[in-house]
């Protein structure tokens, strides 16, 4: 018998104040990621090196101990990942690009910030992507949804 899932939680949406808030927690998460993924990038590059010049098995140990590294990096962007999920924020590029579902003249669209920006100061339609950013003015009428408490542990909410 297949095990229930849990209820997806309700979308979360973002007003620029909400989302600048987050900025610290957030800055926090995105540089792991980024660093991390950096970082598989490179072992992955050693890895295909390593792997066309193998004429013995004499760096056989050394190639394992790199996968398993590998396995443990891509293990833990994959949880930095989930954690933004749970906060409702998007990761969209491993350079540190991140979306914010947000309300605009109440139709979705996405606050965007990119790893590095001092604050959330764009936003583009969900369709349009990076590509398609475009400055807040302070009058565009975005509103969110009230926070949900964050998990620190199983059972303890802050």
């Amino acid at each position: 018998m297949p095990t229930p899932r849990p209820h997806a939680a309700p979308k979360r949406y973002f007003t620029v104040e909400q989302a600048n808030k987050m900025l610290p927690l957030l800055r926090s998460i995105v540089r792991d990621i980024v660093e991390s993924a950096a970082d598989l990038q490179r072992q992955h590059e050693q890895l295909s090196r390593d792997g066309e010049n193998e004429e013995s098995d004499y760096y056989a140990e050394e190639r394992l101990s790199l996968r398993r590294e590998v396995e443990r990096g891509a293990a833990r962007i994959e949880e930095l990942v989930d954690e933004l999920r749970e906060l409702g924020v998007e990761l969209k590029g491993w350079d540190g690009l991140v979306d914010f579902p947000a309300l605009l003249d109440g139709r979705e669209v996405y606050l965007c910030w990119k790893y590095g920006e001092p604050e959330v100061a764009h936003w583009h339609e969900i369709d349009a992507g990076f590509a398609g950013r475009r400055k807040l003015t302070g009058k565009e009428a975005i509103t969110g949804t009230p926070p949900r408490p964050i998990r620190e542990k199983a059972g303890d909410m802050i």
